[in-house]
């Protein structure tokens, strides 16, 4: 296996929208290509199952 030591970064098309996939020892995003912000989502998180919790919070805050 190769270690994850600095960023990937991959695009990505979901419907016809481009979005780039960063991928670092400590996180993932996902953002609209061209754009900065985005769904950040820490491994830890993702690992001990509140990626959900945050992701369903964070969309929550957006729509308001």
């Amino acid at each position: 296996m190769t270690k994850l030591d600095k960023p990937l970064k991959r695009e990505l098309k979901v419907k016809k929208i481009s979005y780039v996939l960063t991928i670092d020892p400590d996180r993932f995003k996902l953002t609209k290509k061209g754009r900065r912000k985005g769904i950040e989502i820490a491994w830890k998180d993702l690992v001990s199952g509140d990626a959900a919790m945050a992701v369903a919070l964070r969309a929550s805050v957006k729509s308001v």
